[in-house]
């Protein structure tokens, strides 16, 4: 195939990618949901959006997909007419930073642990799901990158931005809105589900708990907890995945330490009595299985 003929058939490949994301988000909503004052979480299709509003301007956290990025602003401009000033990413995954180049173009500063930047500049394979991401474009990545965390003082509040370890990827943060007692968990938490693990990327079970506890201990009863995906949660909530996450980590791990392989364990079905309620998502309970074995072999 000479080169011309490889262009047309890339170009033609291109355009069916484009027409079937621009189908499989045509019907998709965007939905507000009130959480405090003038803090709003929004959902679509993919993770979960804070959008913070006031006189300085809207704060957003994550953005979700490309496509969707003219139906989540006329969803702000229904609640706020201040432009978007920052946009904080949680991680690196498309379906939390796929609206970057979007925002970033329309002068949003997009603001992210080091390693997301890092991740979105690279190549990266996604094992679980044998799937290759190419980089992101130049204009998605963020701009402002921090080691450990990083403060807003924003609309009246103290906004904590804090890097939590490896724990669902190795870029995970965590955004805390101090005075409207509002904590953002990215996907650290899969209110719901059972929660995925990125291992390709650096994530961990044990990195998962101890950020649930880390975050147990930032707040108290009424604290209102944005997930990474799944409806609008608590305190009690999140004590519940976090009681049921290590209760199943355990399990695993004695199956384990009793030697059997891999296929063994998922074949012992340790979750049964769980997936009536948690393993309806994406994350299969076989599948969920064997990603946390995997993460427990590779710890030791």
């Amino acid at each position: 195939m000479n080169k011309h003929l490889r262009r047309a058939a890339w170009l033609c490949c291109l355009l069916a990618m484009s027409a079937a994301a621009e189908d499989r988000f045509a019907k998709v909503e965007i939905k507000a949901e009130p959480v405090r004052d003038n803090l709003f979480m929004l959902q679509g299709a993919g993770g979960n959006i804070a959008v913070f509003t006031g006189e300085d301007g809207v704060f957003m956290v994550d953005d979700q997909y490309a496509p969707l990025t003219q139906k989540i602003r006329t969803a702000v401009a229904a609640i706020t007419d201040q432009p978007l000033r920052f946009v904080i990413n949680t991680h690196w995954h498309g379906d939390h930073t796929g609206g970057n180049e979007n925002l970033g173009k329309a002068d949003a500063l997009v603001v992210a642990h080091e390693n997301v930047r890092e991740r979105m500049s690279t190549e990266q394979f996604m094992k679980t799901f044998n799937r290759t991401v190419p980089p992101s474009a130049p204009a998605a990545l963020p701009v402002i990158t921090f080691t450990d965390a990083t403060t807003f003082h924003w609309n009246g509040d103290t906004v904590r931005v804090q890097y939590t370890g490896p724990a669902h990827t190795d870029g995970d943060s965590v955004v805390l809105f101090k005075n409207a007692n509002v904590i953002h968990m990215g996907d650290t938490f899969f209110n719901g589900s059972y929660p995925f693990i990125d291992l390709s990327s650096g994530g961990s079970v044990d990195g998962l708990v101890a950020v649930m506890n880390r975050v147990l201990g930032m707040a108290d009863d009424e604290t209102a907890i944005i997930p990474g995906h799944g409806p609008l949660s608590n305190k009690a909530e999140l004590t519940e995945q976090r009681d049921l996450l290590v209760s199943l980590r355990d399990k695993i791990q004695l199956l384990i330490d009793e030697g059997l392989t891999k296929e063994q364990v998922i074949a012992a079905n340790p979750t049964r009595e769980y997936d009536a309620q948690y393993g309806q998502g994406f994350m299969k309970p076989d599948l969920w299985t064997g990603i946390v074995y995997d993460s427990l072999t590779t710890q030791q």
